[in-house]
């Protein structure tokens, strides 16, 4: 039997916070990591993963309680990016591919296109 490491990234900003610093699952279970902010204006927060070979994989984001995920990616984001808020990032039914570090990131998005 093989087990699956998580690693989340750890933000340069203690403002932005990531929950759990790391996890060890099995394959066909399901893992949860939850991103928060404590920044006034921020209203996005976005979802990465990098791989062993340290490529970088925008999975999706939340922006207010709106989500969008990238095209074929099977993750689940939901909750809210807004201060103070809990987003939740869910990868169900991991398998090896899925063993990787995976960080969110803060920050405000305007809608206002100039």
């Amino acid at each position: 039997m093989f087990s699956l490491i998580f690693f989340t990234g750890s933000s340069l900003s203690d403002q932005v916070h990531q929950n759990p610093a790391d996890m060890y699952k099995n394959p066909g279970q399901t893992a949860e990591i939850t991103c928060s902010h404590r920044i006034d204006t921020y209203n996005q927060i976005l979802w990465y993963k990098q791989t062993k070979t340290g490529q970088l994989q925008l999975l999706g984001y939340m922006l207010g309680t709106s989500k969008s995920l990238e095209p074929g990616v099977t993750v689940a984001i939901r909750g809210d990016a807004n201060k103070d808020k809990n987003c939740t990032l869910t990868i169900n039914d991991l398998f090896m591919n899925s063993s990787a570090v995976y960080f969110c990131a803060a920050r405000f998005h305007s809608a206002t296109y100039h």
